[in-house]
């Protein structure tokens, strides 16, 4: 008889969230205010669902209830009218957890000084959240993370709890997959992976998620989303790492690598361009292939493609660097004491983010060897002092891009082309241009070197 009012119970629970989720009452916790969580809480929001906002940031919470957005790229009268005419809300601190119906956590996951998996936040969230977990919650991880992680991790917390996964609580894997700066890099476009523990979990995550997303990929389980996660940003590191490699074989025999890329791009099958660049940067693709290096070592197997392109990316700042300085030797000029100014410091054009930024690395080594750098950047205005760079002195700050400050430099290094940026009076007004990114090619005035 206890079975029957257990499985009664259960399945009380399951359906009742999915009514709620299909009459768009269920409340939506969102955690983590960033780049993947305040687009994901808006894109609910707008479809009518309550929504509240979890941050351990502060001034990000007081953007929010303000209506206004915390984050670049994404329209503050978005969040306004969520705030005021729709159902958004933001807090610090987990309370308002047990309110929700589904907590979906969006919190970083970078990587540690050794390369390891640094998922202390996702710990942190999980034991905050913790307290506050009742039956009829979800539980969808979006963080990027190796394969294994939302069973390791959120299956105990929830297990400590009480709950009974897939019973009377619900433990989904649903990685983000937002492109800052890119409008169809949205989780309103974008198919959207989702998996759950067992069979009931992934009929609440595409409940869940089915509103919200541009499609929806159901897989089978969670390690297979999360290593299908992994695989989508391993697959353009490898490629980037091969492009980079590619760019220095054709550098040593004077070739325009971006020429013959263009050249292998008219083959209409089997091939797809990629770019080189100074290095990867921001949340992702720099990171994941750690992440998946880490996990084969843990199974004994090997990752030779992957863990080498990690190490041919992570060199390429080191090179570019290089490149500068034979540049300058060739005028006569010592790398030591040379006037050096970087365009853009974030990671990519578009975006004010300086994860990973390979432009940070070449900042770091330009000032170890001598080199007196300054940068411009309009999307970075300022960036606070860091272990890597200039340790505790006062914040670096971005210079006006002016005829008199171009000339006055010994080399200009173009590493991050943000819109906007007036290349051409670069090219007219400095001595020397380096240039990592392709984009002051072709005739004109300038001595400009590629990198």
């Amino acid at each position: 008889m206890d079975g029957v009012v257990g499985l009664s119970t259960a399945q009380g629970s399951r359906e009742r969230l999915l009514a709620r989720l299909e009459a768009r009452q269920a409340r939506i916790g969102v955690i983590g205010l960033g780049y993947a969580g305040l687009p994901l809480a808006l894109r609910f929001a707008e479809l009518g669902f309550p929504v509240l906002g979890f941050d351990t940031d502060g001034a990000k919470v007081a953007a929010v209830e303000a209506g206004r957005s915390p984050v670049h790229g994404i329209d503050g009268a978005r969040v306004a009218r969520m705030r005021t005419g729709g159902g958004l809300r933001a807090q610090v601190g987990a309370a308002g957890a047990a309110g929700c119906d589904a907590l979906v956590i969006c919190v970083p996951t970078p990587i540690g000084p050794h390369k390891e998996p640094d998922l202390s936040a996702v710990r942190a969230t999980l034991a905050a959240l913790e307290p506050f977990l009742r039956p009829g919650q979800a539980i969808s991880l979006e963080s990027t993370t190796y394969p294994g992680t939302t069973e390791e991790l959120v299956l105990p917390v929830l297990a400590r709890a009480g709950l009974r996964v897939g019973e009377d609580a619900f433990a989904i894997y649903s990685p983000e997959r937002e492109d800052p700066g890119n409008p169809e890099g949205t989780v309103a476009r974008v198919p959207k992976l989702v998996a759950g523990a067992t069979a009931a979990c992934l009929a609440v995550g595409r409940a869940l998620y089915e509103p919200v997303a541009g499609s929806l990929v159901p897989v089978s389980s969670l390690a297979v989303a999360e290593l299908a996660k992994c695989y989508e940003n391993v697959f353009r590191a490898v490629n980037i790492g091969l492009v980079n490699e590619l760019k220095r074989i054709a550098h040593a025999m004077d070739l325009d690598v971006h020429e013959v890329i263009d050249a292998a791009a008219t083959k209409p099958f089997g091939f797809m361009p990629f770019r080189p660049g100074p290095g990867l940067g921001g949340h992702c693709i720099p990171v994941d292939p750690y992440y998946l290096a880490w996990k084969a070592r843990e199974l004994g197997v090997p990752s030779d493609f992957v863990e080498l392109a990690g190490r041919v990316n992570d060199a390429m700042p080191a090179y570019a660097v290089e490149r500068l300085r034979d540049a300058l030797d060739a005028r006569g000029l010592p790398l030591r004491g040379a006037r050096v100014l970087l365009l853009g410091l974030a990671y990519k054009p578009g975006v004010p983010d300086t994860r990973e930024s390979p432009a940070v690395e070449i900042f770091r080594l330009l000032e170890a060897r001598g080199a007196m750098v300054s940068y411009h950047d309009p999307l970075v205005p300022r960036f606070p002092p860091t272990r890597r760079l200039r340790g505790a002195s006062p914040a670096l700050e971005s210079v006006a891009l002016d005829e008199a400050r171009i000339a006055s430099q010994d080399a200009v290094m173009v590493v991050t082309p943000q819109p906007g940026m007036d290349l051409a009076l670069v090219r007219r007004a400095a001595a020397l241009v380096v240039d990592t990114r392709g984009v002051m090619r072709g005739d004109g005035p300038g001595v400009v070197v590629t990198a």
